[in-house]
């Protein structure tokens, strides 16, 4: 289901302690393509994030991404960046395309260095691999503590034909992103053979990841190595495409974001249950945003949610320390449909069947500040013992 003249692979080449584990992935494009790149906002960027802002604000046009796992290449200063461009000559050289058309990522345990001999061996067979179109070891090659692989694809109909959008993420800890424009992680490659020009995929790239990405959290910790990448090579042959399009295709991908964010958030680390946090009637969007993000967070809900302990004296505690002005007295908080606090105070609720809708795989709850016509809605997990047990052992 990949889209036109785009090729992937993937392979183990030894970064990974596990044999059986593949680390090493390759995504191409056999013509040119307009790319859309956000990355982490925090001030501790790994290498190969480095390069890729560096690159998008002096190239104009990519073919290739090369991807890593078991190591982030974070904190390995100037020796993580020639690590990583040696890597990305050598794959050059096989592809037969200059090595400023290839960008780069790395997850995994920080402060290692790559170990360049191996990956650079291992260039010849990587490059390969997609020639057989393996999605699936592309995908496995960034995993790290994912339980499963990450990767949809969705036809889309335009005016003058059919657009193809294919993506994969990977994120099950270090994982409450804040993904900005070009100034163990979550990773998303999306290829689509539409035909944009750059301003426009940068653009609604980030409307999809304002309403996907930036909108999930695991642990609150933002990694140092969050990238997405959208690839477009025009091979569709639609054409340049109208406004009426371009709103079909933004739907589309707001689509395909959506649901691997949420495939994230409910494969966190040791996770049980995948939680939608929805916040409404705030004066601001940005309000509703800070109070679902302070609740998503939370250490003290998270465990009451491994518990389907219908705790919302927690929650109600986490809209309190959002830094958002509003008035506790009004307050309700909703646990699926049932009502467990009303203007700030408790009322009396089903306890037995408010336990039973926190222990379904997927619940909602909702937060009416009564305030305004705004909001907006975090996923999260639950903290479980398995997420410390994982974490507290994660570099051995």
């Amino acid at each position: 289901m990949l889209p036109k003249g785009f090729y992937c692979g993937g392979l183990h080449c030894g970064i990974a302690k596990d044999k059986s584990k593949n680390d090493f992935a390759l995504f191409f494009s056999d013509s040119p393509c307009t790319v859309a790149g956000m990355f982490t906002g925090s001030l501790v960027k790994a290498a190969p994030v480095l390069i890729d802002i560096d690159r998008l604000k002096k190239y104009r046009l990519f073919q290739a991404i090369v991807a890593n796992s078991g190591c982030a290449n974070a904190c390995t200063g100037k020796q993580g960046k020639r690590d990583a461009l040696i890597v990305c000559k050598e794959i050059a050289k096989y592809l037969k395309i200059s090595d400023t058309d290839i960008l780069v990522a790395s997850t995994g345990v920080i402060g290692n260095f790559l170990p360049v001999e191996k990956m650079v061996t291992a260039v010849p067979k990587l490059v390969d691999t997609i020639k057989k179109q393996d999605e699936l070891a592309a995908v496995q090659s960034i995993m790290t503590t994912d339980t499963y692989p990450k990767y949809i694809s969705k036809k889309v109909k335009v005016s003058k034909g059919e657009i193809k959008i294919w993506a994969c993420t990977k994120g099950a800890g270090m994982i409450h992103p804040n993904l900005q424009g070009l100034h163990a992680t979550m990773l998303s490659f999306i290829l689509t053979d539409a035909q944009l020009y750059q301003k426009q995929l940068q653009k609604v790239t980030e409307v999809a990841v304002k309403q996907s990405y930036n909108c999930i959290s695991v642990d609150g910790d933002t990694s140092t190595n969050d990238t997405v990448l959208v690839f477009a090579n025009g091979q569709s042959n639609t054409g340049k495409l109208n406004s009426k399009d371009l709103e079909i295709f933004q739907e589309a991908l707001n689509e395909v974001t959506l649901k691997l964010a949420k495939m994230m958030a409910s494969d966190g680390e040791g996770a049980t249950r995948l939680v939608e946090i929805f916040v409404k009637n705030t004066k601001k969007h940005e309000d509703a945003e800070k109070i679902a993000s302070t609740i998503a967070t939370s250490p003290l809900v998270k465990t009451a949610l491994f518990g389907s302990d219908a705790n919302w004296g927690r929650i109600l505690a986490a809209v309190g320390r959002a830094g958002v002005k509003v008035n506790p007295d009004k307050v309700d908080i909703y646990i699926g449909d049932i009502i467990t606090a009303k203007d700030g105070m408790a009322v009396q609720f089903d306890e037995k069947k408010a336990k039973k809708i926190l222990q379904q795989k997927e619940c909602k709850i909702t937060i009416d500040i009564k305030a305004g016509k705004q909001w907006a809605r975090y996923y999260t997990c639950d903290f479980s013992y398995d997420y410390v047990k994982i974490n507290g052992s994660y570099r051995s």
